[in-house]
């Protein structure tokens, strides 16, 4: 399988207003840049609810500066 970027910007024509910013590692998540609301694209069992909530509040950071570089880059 080929490398795939760590995160993806996407937007849709049904939600004008909106943008996401897609985390393609695990855990995966889709993170609404506009309300900073995530929805997870993984199942987790209760002992993954320490780690994942370790690691969200990074994750979340490292998406927005991923979306705000590449907004500076347009």
């Amino acid at each position: 399988m080929e490398n795939l970027p760590q995160f993806l910007i996407a937007d849709s024509s049904e939600q004008a207003d909106v943008i996401y910013v897609i985390h393609m590692a695990y855990p995966r998540f889709c993170l609404n840049v506009t309300n900073d609301h995530i929805h997870w694209m993984e199942t987790f069992d209760e002992e993954d609810a320490e780690e994942l909530a370790a690691t969200t509040e990074t994750l979340v950071q490292e998406a927005l500066e991923f979306f705000d570089r590449e907004m500076q880059k347009m």
